[in-house]
């Protein structure tokens, strides 16, 4: 059905020329006709908490398992803004990149964001596509205010005086059914080869869990380690505490709030929390830098250094290929003399689950340098963990290049569904029969959207640090 899809018999010159041409019956009018912004203020705090995102737009911020509060740093959610199911809320500092969507949520968000209503003949979930489509996304940019590009602010006024298209209601129905249903499909792909993923990394993890823990020979003779998660080790290994074989860093940004703009722009790299949970193994770039006045509150980790996430994303971890500042989410470990830096990277991996277990759920589930500090780990000889090491990256190499196939198909998938949805909100592709032809209950069929990505950590950790 996808495939059969046609562009419209007839086109037109759209008002505002970076829309180019729209199908001939389309209106244009500013969002200033389509939105009217609200402001209703949370008199408890006790609604449900929402945050926004450029990958999943408005989602809840649930409880983390054994807290009672709500998932947030703010000391009150008194004065939140109240969201109502199907108002537009955008966060005014990330605009530029997405972080925006519709509720399908009551709740409220952080009151630096802006919340909107529909206004009649305007259909949420068609605006929800059409806003976070590559070509408003640029556009969006463009309309902000700010001098550089991680300080831009879309206020309202500025919104406002944006073009959007407007297609009669009936075709924004049809719109909206067609990329449910489309949606649905696309995501039904991209998680079946998520379990895929899934399972080749659980029997990845398997082989590093017993390397790190038994070593290569199979018939080696074990003794009681006294380390409960890790159980017998081979008689002639050892147990230490991370702090007797590390120098253990901890990061810092000692100034609230952290994204005041005169901290940044300098010489100095700057590595966010969400760029070690997205990578592999290897931090090799950076996206922000801090200026002297950044690097005087901030930490400087030498190149080198196994670095840990300990909020958000606890126990990922990633080695540090270059100098750079780290936020106090973060903590550093320079092996001793006596450790493999890429054998500790194996254990460390092998630990996340002790990692989140030591987590205390009284401070937002972060975890501490002292808690890091005394947990133990296995130790075999200099020359074993460098074998070790060596053998397990032949080992799971098979294993790599599947995952990493697997996950250039999904890539592919949400590069597609992305071009379809704009080329559909934007009148470049006519839907009206194929959704015409769709079951009645087609919408109903559309899935959630997909879990928080290590990737969105960043917008994750933008709103705390916004709150805080």
């Amino acid at each position: 059905m996808i495939a059969d899809l046609k562009p419209y018999p007839a086109y037109r010159p759209a008002e505002g020329e970076w829309l180019g041409d729209v199908p001939a019956h389309w209106t244009v009018r500013r969002i200033k006709y389509i939105v009217q912004e609200v402001d209703s203020r949370s008199k408890t705090g006790e609604e449900q908490l929402l945050r926004v995102s450029q990958f999943t737009g408005v989602t809840q911020r649930l409880r983390l398992e054994g807290q009672d509060g709500q998932d947030t740093r703010a000391a009150s959610l008194v004065g939140y803004k109240r969201v109502e199911p199907d108002d537009l809320v955008i966060n005014i500092m990330l605009a530029w990149n997405g972080s925006m969507g519709v509720s399908r949520f009551a709740g409220m968000a952080s009151p630096a964001y802006c919340v909107y209503r529909f206004n009649q003949g305007a259909l949420p979930w068609y605006f929800h596509h059409l806003f976070r489509s590559p070509a408003y996304k640029a556009r969006i940019k463009a309309m902000s205010t700010g001098v550089v590009e991680s300080r831009l602010r879309l206020y309202s006024d500025d919104l406002f005086r944006i073009e959007s298209l407007l297609p009669p209601p009936y075709e924004q129905a049809a719109i909206v059914k067609f990329l449910d249903w489309a949606n649905a499909r696309l995501e039904r792909t991209i998680r079946a080869k998520r379990r895929v993923i899934a399972l080749l990394t659980e029997q990845k993890r398997a082989i590093i869990h017993r390397a790190v823990t038994h070593g290569l020979d199979p018939a080696v003779p074990l003794k009681p380690s006294d380390i409960p998660w890790l159980g017998e080790i081979p008689a002639h290994w050892e147990a230490r505490r991370i702090k007797q074989v590390t120098r253990i860093l901890r990061g810092k940004f000692s100034h609230r709030p952290r994204n005041d703009p005169a901290f940044y722009d300098g010489r100095y790299p700057f590595i966010q929390t969400g760029a070690v949970a997205q990578a592999d193994k290897f931090i090799d770039n950076y996206n922000q830098t801090l200026n002297d006045k950044g690097l005087a509150v901030s930490k400087m980790f030498p190149s080198g250094t196994l670095v840990m996430t300990i909020a958000a994303n606890i126990g990922e971890v990633a080695v540090l290929t270059f100098d750079a500042c780290f936020p106090d989410s973060i903590v550093g470990f320079v092996p001793s003399v006596k450790v493999d830096r890429d054998y500790l990277y194996l254990v460390f991996g092998s630990m996340k689950a002790e990692f989140i277990a030591e987590a205390p759920v009284n401070t937002q589930g972060n975890l501490n340098v002292e808690r890091i500090g005394v947990m133990g780990i296995p130790l075999p000889s200099l020359v074993e963990q460098k074998l070790i090491a060596k053998s397990v990256e032949v080992e799971t190499a098979a294993f790599d290049t599947g995952i990493g196939r697997l996950e250039r198909e999904i890539d592919f998938l949400r590069e597609y569904r992305t071009r379809l949805v704009a080329d559909v909100v934007t009148g470049k592709l006519d839907v009206r029969q194929a959704a015409a032809r769709l079951p009645q209950d087609a919408v109903n069929a559309a899935l959630e959207p997909e879990a928080l990505d290590p990737m969105d950590a960043s917008d994750a950790e933008a709103e705390a640090e916004l709150e805080a």
